[in-house]
């Protein structure tokens, strides 16, 4: 969508990135989320960052995070957060591939044991894939600051949920808000709960229309 207003020249990215100065002078607040939206021109890097985008982000949400919703969506606000906490310090513009890097290393990490195939050359296992992608964005010309930051933020996260917890003294320091439960998760069943009499299945009518149309008279 950014991509196509841009395209008919209804916005520019001069009015997307990240500055600090707009955000909290001049109150464009709309900039801490414009700037992880865009990913550059139409191109081979906005392609390759649509599509790492895509497929990470619903095998994370099919995966470790099926019926949690309520914490990927906490996921992406605390990178989120993160990562503009960081943007404040290293003056960067634009924070979407450092995201979309960012959900590959948590779903690499979550899943170590998974062979890799990097375009037919390399072969490796889950966990080395962000850093083969850092590779060949250097190869591209491009500047490894943003999948470091991705990087980084990504072991934060899987830190922070997957490793301190476990750890003998440790507890789980990531705690996914209450409200966003009761936005995005289905409430869960009273197992105490005894419905009426009517309102249990065995005392639901029987569709007799249906009935009606099987058997006619």
């Amino acid at each position: 969508m950014v991509l196509i207003l841009q395209q008919l020249e209804f916005i520019t990215p001069f009015q997307l990135y990240f500055n600090p100065d707009l955000i909290f002078r001049k109150f464009q607040i709309w900039r801490l989320i414009t700037n992880f939206l865009f990913f550059g021109p139409l191109g081979f890097s906005f392609f390759f960052n649509m599509i790492f985008l895509y497929r990470y982000c619903r095998m994370l949400e099919e995966g470790s995070f099926r019926g949690r919703t309520a914490d990927f969506v906490f996921m992406f606000l605390f990178g989120g957060f993160l990562m503009t906490l960081f943007g404040l310090f290293a003056s960067l513009f634009f924070l979407g591939q450092a995201f979309t890097i960012m959900l590959v290393y948590v779903w690499s990490r979550r899943n170590p044991y998974i062979r890799m195939n990097f375009f037919g050359l390399l072969n490796f296992q889950a966990p080395f894939l962000p850093w083969v992608l850092m590779g060949f964005s250097l190869l591209l010309g491009n500047s490894i600051i943003i999948d470091l930051l991705g990087i980084a933020v990504g072991h934060i996260y899987y830190f922070l949920e997957d490793v301190f917890p476990n750890q003998p003294g440790g507890k789980k320091l990531l705690l996914t808000p209450s409200f966003l439960k009761m936005v995005f998760d289905t409430p869960e069943e009273d197992p105490n709960y005894n419905p009426l009499p009517e309102d249990r299945p065995e005392h639901q009518p029987r569709d007799q229309d249906q009935n009606e149309q099987q058997h006619p008279q």
